[in-house]
C-alpha cells in the first residue's frame, strides 16, 4: 500500500512586518515539507529562509544519490535515506547562509530556524533547528513533536518553572539554536511511525508564538476534517493576537502507510561537524552555488508562495479589464 496523504500549507506576513521573513518549502516529490523562519535586517532574514528552502530542493532533485554516499553523518540509529537526506542537507543550508552572510556585509548576522518532516514508507523523519514546531494532532490534546531552541525553553528545562512565569522572563524569545549564525550546527531529529488518520501541525513561532498549544488545539480540532479550515483558523487565531510577526502553517493528514520495519527514535542531538565533514562541505557548497546560479529566483519564488503568484495573476486581469474599458468607451466616441 503506497504512501497517501493530504497537505495544506500556507505562509502570511501578518498584521505588523512590512514583509514576510518566512518561507514555505514544500516539496510533494519528495516528501519533504518546512517552516522556514529568518531573521536580520535588510532583507537578509528572507534570503536566510529562502535560502535553506532552496539548499533542500537543490539537493534532493539535482544530488539525491550523490549525497546519500558522501560519509557527512555519523550516527548509530538507522534512519531512512529521506532523514538521512534531511540531517545533511540542513547542515549544508547552515553552512550555505554562514558562508553567504561572510562575504554580503547587507546580510551579515542573518539566520532561520527551520522545523522540517520527510515522509517514507510509514515514518515521519523530523529534523528542526530553532523555535518553528511540529506538531501531532490527538483526539485529546496537541502533542508537541519538538522542543524549542530558546533562552526560556532551556530555562524551562533546567528550572522546571511555569509556563505563567516564563511569560514574564525578560528575554524570553531569544533563540540559541538557528542556521547560519554558525559555521557548524547541532540538529534535532526524531523518527516517528505515522498511521492512517494521524494529523500534524507545522508552524512559524507567528503561530505558537502569540498562541499557546491549548489555543492551537481548541481550533485546529474543531476544523480537523478540513485542513485548508485548519490553516486558515490558526492564521486567523494569530492575526486576532495582534498579528505581530509573519505566519506560517502546514497541516498534513496521513491516509495510507507502507509498512516497514524500522523502529521509532525518540529525539536526540546530532553534534555539530567535526573539522573533517566541514572540509566536506566545503566541496559540496560549490556545487550548491552553481546550482543556484543556474535556477530561476523569482519563478522558485512564485513556485513556494502561490499567494502572491495568485495576487499577481488577479493584477494581469485587472490591468487587461482596464485595457479593454479604454478601448470601447473610445471607440464608441468615435
Amino acid at each position: 500500500m503506497p504512501l497517501k496523504y493530504r497537505l495544506i500549507g500556507k505562509t502570511d506576513v501578518g498584521l505588523v512586518r512590512p514583509g514576510n521573513e518566512d518561507y514555505l518549502h514544500l516539496d510533494h516529490d519528495n516528501h519533504v515539507f518546512a517552516v522556514c523562519d529568518g531573521m536580520g535586517g535588510h532583507q537578509a532574514g528572507e534570503v536566510a529562509s529562502m535560502t535553506s528552502s532552496m539548499t533542500l530542493q537543490n539537493l534532493f532533485k539535482n544530488f539525491h544519490d550523490e549525497l546519500l554516499e558522501v560519509n557527512l553523518l555519523s550516527i548509530e540509529q538507522t534512519i531512512p535515506t529521506t532523514g538521512n537526506l534531511l540531517i545533511k542537507s540542513i547542515r549544508l543550508a547552515n553552512s550555505h547562509i554562514y558562508h553567504k552572510a561572510a562575504v554580503d556585509a547587507d546580510l551579515s548576522g542573518m539566520g532561520t530556524t527551520i522545523a522540517s518532516i520527510a515522509l517514507q514508507g510509514d515514518m515521519m523523519s523530523i529534523a528542526h533547528v530553532g523555535d518553528s514546531r511540529v506538531y501531532r494532532l490527538d483526539q485529546r490534546s496537541l502533542v508537541p513533536l519538538t522542543i524549542d531552541h530558546s533562552w526560556i525553553a532551556e530555562i524551562q528545562n533546567s528550572q522546571n518553572i511555569s509556563q505563567e512565569e516564563a511569560e514574564s522572563v525578560v528575554g524570553k524569545n531569544v533563540i540559541t539554536r538557528a542556521l547560519g549564525v554558525r559555521e557548524t550546527v547541532e540538529v534535532d531529529y526524531r523518527l516517528l511511525r505515522m498511521r492512517p488518520g494521524d494529523i500534524f501541525i507545522l508552524c512559524s513561532d507567528g503561530l505558537c508564538g502569540f498562541a499557546d498549544d491549548e489555543d492551537i488545539f481548541g481550533i485546529a480540532n474543531k476544523a480537523r476534517s478540513d485542513l485548508n479550515l485548519i490553516v486558515d483558523s490558526l492564521i486567523q487565531l494569530a492575526k486576532d493576537r495582534g498579528g505581530a510577526d509573519n505566519i506560517t502553517v502546514i497541516a498534513l493528514k496521513i491516509d495510507e502507510v507502507e509498512k516497514t520495519d524500522l523502529s521509532e527514535i525518540d529525539v536526540f542531538t546530532i553534534p555539530a561537524e567535526n573539522p573533517e565533514e566541514q572540509n566536506i562541505e566545503k566541496d559540496w557548497l560549490e556545487k550548491l552555488t552553481e546550482a543556484e546560479n543556474n535556477t530561476d529566483i523569482q519563478e522558485y519564488d512564485e513556485q513556494k508562495s502561490p499567494n502572491k503568484r495568485f495576487v499577481s495573476i488577479i493584477f494581469i486581469i485587472f490591468i487587461i479589464a482596464a485595457i479593454a474599458i479604454i478601448y470601447l468607451s473610445t471607440s464608441g466616441k468615435n
